[in-house]
């Protein structure tokens, strides 16, 4: 029973997928999901009890499967202690790999479907684990040249995440997948294995440094003002001619 049971789940689920990649989520009915699951929705209830009740599944079993790859790579360059670019290069191969595996699938369950706040704190974590391991690699890693490797580490995490699925999910029908790596691989290899390119120091705030021409113009007196025949506007209106204009005669 455990297993048909299990067995039907696995079928909804990749039901699911293929109606959301397909469909988008807001056409992916239950209906259709169950139709291509090849069971009745009524079976489909009791297994799942909303549309959004499958699309939260199929999130978490992503970051499940993901966060496991990952985990592994890292384990992977721990061991062999690969060079500065092998390493990026690795990191950046698996990005692009989670990204262009289903790109409209992962479109739907991260950009057109809401998340509830459990799910959002999931992938928040598996971050966070990701970038601690990150952090670790760069600190062993010969070549490596920034300041604080914490913070890089997030930076890296976040660029590449953000970049492969720009550019992934957004590139077109038919991405060029191998460049998009090869973009990305040049930049984080650069910022993490040189300083060349840094912006520049800022600067700081201050007294501000007067000009020549107002070092000069200093403890002079102020131009004299021209005399000269006032106009209307300027003159005081007598207590008469204000009553008039008041009265707008």
């Amino acid at each position: 029973m455990q297993e048909r049971s299990r067995a039907t789940t696995a079928a909804l689920l990749e039901a699911a997928a293929r109606v959301f990649a397909s469909e988008g989520y807001a056409r992916g009915t239950t209906n259709r999901i169950a139709e291509r699951a090849g069971v009745s929705v009524g079976s489909l209830y009791e297994y799942f009890p909303s549309k959004d009740a499958l699309l939260v599944a199929l999130v978490e079993e992503h970051i499940r499967d993901s966060s496991e790859r990952l985990a592994a790579a890292i384990r992977a360059a721990e061991r062999e202690r690969p060079s500065l670019p092998e390493l990026v290069r690795r990191f950046v191969d698996l990005m692009v790999e989670l990204h262009g595996t289903d790109p409209a699938l992962h479109r739907v369950l991260f950009e057109e479907a809401p998340l509830p706040p459990r799910v959002r704190r999931a992938l928040a974590s598996a971050e966070n684990v990701m970038a601690e391991g990150v952090e670790q690699l760069l600190r062993a890693t010969p070549g490596v040249d920034v300041a604080d490797p914490a913070l890089a580490a997030r930076l890296v995490v976040q660029v590449v995440e953000g970049l492969t699925h720009r550019l992934v999910l957004y590139a077109g029908d038919r991405p060029d997948l191998e460049r998009v790596g090869d973009e990305v691989v040049r930049l984080v290899t650069r910022y993490l294995g040189s300083s060349e390119g840094a912006p520049p120091p800022r600067r700081r705030r201050g007294k501000a440094t007067p000009s020549p021409r107002l070092i000069a113009s200093e403890g002079a007196p102020p131009p004299r003002r021209r005399r000269g025949k006032a106009t209307p506007s300027q003159l005081p209106l007598a207590p008469r001619s204000a009553a008039r204009f008041a009265r707008g005669a």
